[in-house]
């Protein structure tokens, strides 16, 4: 037991920091402009999906309306695709052809 004590404190010392690893690239999450996608339905996404306080979800959706399209957040590209996925499934799911990409 003692030797395995010895070689995991041998491990910790001899790690070294790899400056080399960086942070995985974020993605931004793009919401497009439709005649047909409710407005309070995409706030209701924004806050359900991406975490958005109600504040700031009707401001995105909003400017999403102004200027036709609007960056929701940026994100892993993982949590980016599975949030966009899910957001497009309930959006069809309630008959709204909401439109987002990432970029």
């Amino acid at each position: 037991m003692d030797d395995t004590k010895k070689q995991i404190d041998n491990v910790k010392n001899n790690i070294i920091e790899d400056s080399s690893i960086l942070p995985p690239p974020e993605e931004s999450v793009i919401f497009y402009n439709d005649d047909y996608t409710a407005m309070n339905f995409v706030v209701e996404i924004l806050i359900s999906i991406f975490n958005k306080s109600e504040d700031d979800a009707n401001d995105i959706m909003m400017s999403i309306h102004s200027n036709g399209s609007s960056v929701v957040g940026t994100y892993t590209y993982d949590i980016a695709e599975s949030r966009k996925a899910l957001a497009i499934n309930t959006a069809r799911k309630n008959g709204f052809p909401l439109r987002i990409e990432i970029e």
